[in-house]
Parts: structure tokens; sequence; C-alpha cells
């Protein structure tokens, strides 16, 4: 047992590697956001013209922002996960194409069928802080399906290294009492936290 749980601990760290590396750098420029993005208020991302272009097609009668934003994106050729940005109307929608690299925004206006396409340039910061945000099943893509599974399987790989690490610890004798001491003074702390903030 003790062999078996030393290869899955030393293979499953081996394939969480690039995760885990995301995620501890993207949690470090999150606690330390004024390093990378200066002082507060944060500045909004900078965004650079990619295309304009009269949009050539018809949207149904009544279609509603999200139908409008699908057919745009089709359209367009960047199909893909995304949010409507808030106040929109008939005669202007803005639409956040979400993406870990190359984010855009695509703005709609009805008057003339006008179609603006930005892309937000690229800064190392705002990529690992996108890649730390992104989550869930709520976007019906299989690619993002297959990123939230990801996650999930990274989450329960943490928590089996986790697992195998205490069970390795507790069979080596020699390393009991330290392991104690490390242990206890881990969970202390942790409840410390949660007892007083």
């Amino acid at each position: 047992m003790s062999l078996f749980l030393r290869r899955v601990h030393l293979y499953l760290a081996l394939f969480l590697a690039p995760w885990i590396l995301m995620y501890t750098a993207s949690t470090f420029v999150m606690n330390h956001r004024h390093l990378f993005h200066g002082p507060p208020p944060v500045p909004p991302p900078a965004f650079e013209l990619e295309r304009e272009l009269t949009y050539p097609g018809e949207f149904p009668a009544n279609a509603t922002p999200q139908q409008i934003a699908l057919q745009l994106l089709a359209t367009l050729d960047i199909d893909g996960a995304h949010s409507i940005a808030r106040p929109y109307s008939k005669d202007k929608i803005v639409i956040n194409r979400q993406h870990p690299v190359n984010p855009r925004r695509v703005t709609y206006t009805a008057e003339g069928n006008k179609v603006r396409v930005e892309k937000m340039v690229f800064n190392g910061a705002g990529f690992l802080e996108r890649m730390h945000r992104r989550r869930g099943y709520q976007h019906p893509y299989a690619l993002e399906d297959a990123w939230a599974l990801t996650v999930d399987l990274t989450i329960a790989g943490l928590i089996l290294l986790a697992c195998s690490g205490i069970w390795m610890w507790w069979e080596l004798r020699a390393t009991r009492a330290l392991g104690a001491v490390s242990l206890a003074a881990g969970v202390a702390l942790f409840g410390l936290f949660l007892a007083v903030m």
C-alpha cells in the first residue's frame, strides 16, 4: 500500500504541476495586485481595435440580446463563452467574448449595423487572474465544460495529495513527532484565522 501511495503521490503531483503553478501564481498576483496594477483603483484593461465592419446579416424580429450575441459571434467566427455587458438595448449591445489569452469586446450598433471588434491588450497579471476565475459549467460549450472538469479533477487530486501525504507521514515512525507538530500547527493557525477574521 505504501509503495502504491508513493507512486500515486509522485505521478499525480507531476500531472497536476501546471494547474498548481497556475493557481499559486494567480493567487500571488491577486494577493499583491498593487505590484502588478499599481495603487488602487485598478485601471480598466486596455483594448486595441481589431476590425470594424458593417454587419451583412439580419436578426430575427424581437431577437433577444443573447440571440443577437450568438449570431454575431458565429458570423465573426469567434463563437464561444461570452457575457453581455449591461445596460443593453436594441440600439447597442456590448459582448465580452471570454478567452484566456485574447478576450475580445464586440460592440454592435443598430444604426448602420456597425460592428466594432476590439482585442484586449495582453497583460500577464490579467491573464493569470482570468485563468484563476475560469470555472463552472454555465456555458453551452464543450471546451468550457472540459476546463471545468479539469478544475474538478485538480481539486480531487489536491485532496488526494494531502491525504496520501498524511498517510505516508504516519507510516514513517521517525517523522511522526515532528509531523504531528507541523500538522497541529497548521490546523491551529487555520482555526485561529477562522475564529478572528
